[in-house]
């Protein structure tokens, strides 16, 4: 039998909502456990083809009793896209301009994605309405923010007795704001005031602020959950955000991917922090890149080098294990017959759901790998299977670009 021939024989074909959902059923029905976040990752962003695949994923999987979707956005940004879904009176243009860090507000699939939610949840209870979170960590591409929002954050919300010694000269170890958000500093580590004494004294503060805090949760979560929760979510952030500054100034060979791994270390310490606090109401649904949610190592290329790090997905599989489910996504259909994602377009029509362990039996050992098709996309390779519990293919799409930034 030829590779095609064996893909098509184990592929399901994901034509219609129904088959999509049968699809999904079966996947979902063959772990040993319930899951507690279904990841379902993109190749690159701004593709229409995997937002309009997750809001139908979505729509299933809020039938089976999931009650959360989680998108990679800024973790505090996405509370505005949540109190719209939840029926708040801001103008849905200012909600996908400010709820959604990277410009991602204008990537296609979002808009129908926060007004299905709205209107989903509009004549539900708040315990059966479908909230909205973010997981990434406040940095852009062009900068990492001051640790100062965060850190006072904190500070102002423990009680005066409570507050650490330490804290008490907080403004003057910060300073001036655009000392940490200089956009040098990306790319130089000479411009970051991440190893500075003042930056080295902050980290022992935001220790202390965290200590404080976690020590304090008796007294303080049971008669205020949401802002306690809100609190330890600024803690983590202001921990990250130093040692994220620190690796900044940082001349060592592997800054870059020394950056990513924080990165994720911040992602996976707020989707465990979700999946907690959405424990009782059913599972979630996270959607991001697929380098940030394979359970394996993740690699990127970086001008003429590839870098990897330990992915927030595989963080994250560590605590949840059979309960964390990886649903990678591709495309490409006009790749080399030779390729993997060549073999996958021959055997998808529309759209099509491979189990990962019968794709890998099926592939031949000198299987390749096919070409990018637009600056960011990061093909599948067969390594990544080894991490996926079903890739997608999706062979109806252009590969046309939304240009969101």
């Amino acid at each position: 039998m030829s590779t095609a021939a064996a893909l098509r024989a184990i592929g399901r074909q994901l034509d219609d909502p129904a088959s999509l959902g049968r699809a999904l059923d079966e996947l979902l029905a063959a772990r040993t456990e319930p899951p507690a976040l279904l990841a379902l990752g993109e190749p690159t962003h701004g593709i229409e083809a995997f937002p309009l695949l997750r809001n139908e994923i979505l729509g299933h999987l809020v039938e089976r009793g999931y009650r959360s979707i989680v998108l990679e956005t800024d973790v505090f940004a996405a509370s505005v896209v949540d109190d719209y879904v939840a029926g708040g009176t801001a103008d849905v243009d200012t909600v996908l301009a400010t709820g959604f860090s990277h410009r991602f507000g204008a990537v296609p699939g979002n808009r129908e994605l926060v007004e299905w939610l709205r209107a989903h949840n509009a004549s539900r209870t708040p315990q059966d309405r479908v909230r909205c979170y973010g997981f990434d960590a406040p940095v852009e591409y062009s900068g990492v923010p001051s640790p100062r929002r965060f850190l006072s954050s904190v500070n102002d919300y423990l009680p005066a007795a409570l507050c650490p010694e330490s804290a008490r000269d907080l403004d003057a170890l910060l300073g001036e704001d655009a000392d940490w958000t200089n956009p040098a500093a990306m790319f130089d580590p000479a411009a970051s005031i991440g190893d500075s004494d003042r930056a080295r004294a902050l980290r022992i503060v935001a220790d202390d602020l965290a200590s404080a805090l976690r020590r304090a949760a008796p007294g303080l979560r049971p008669a205020d959950p949401t802002g306690y929760d809100h609190a330890l979510a600024h803690a983590r952030t202001a921990q990250g955000l130093l040692r994220f500054h620190a690796a900044m100034a940082s001349p060592a060979p592997d800054r870059i991917a020394t950056l990513l791994s924080l990165r994720a270390e911040m992602m996976a310490e707020n989707l465990l922090a979700i999946v907690a606090q959405e424990q009782r109401h059913g599972p979630s649904l996270v959607f991001a890149h697929n380098a940030h949610l394979q359970p394996a190592q993740s690699r990127m290329p970086v001008g003429e080098d590839e870098v990897s790090w330990g992915s927030a997905g595989a963080l994250v599989a560590l605590t949840l294990g059979e309960r964390y489910v990886f649903v990678a996504t591709d495309a490409n259909p006009h790749s080399d017959p030779d390729t993997l994602q060549g073999v996958l377009a021959a055997a998808t029509t529309r759209r099509a759901l491979f189990p990962a362990q019968a794709l890998r039996a099926a592939l031949t050992p000198s299987i390749g790998t096919g070409e990018p098709i637009v600056p960011g996309h990061i093909p599948l390779n067969p390594a990544d299977l080894d991490g996926a519990d079903a890739v997608i293919f999706v062979a109806d799409t252009d590969g046309k670009r939304h240009q969101y930034w």
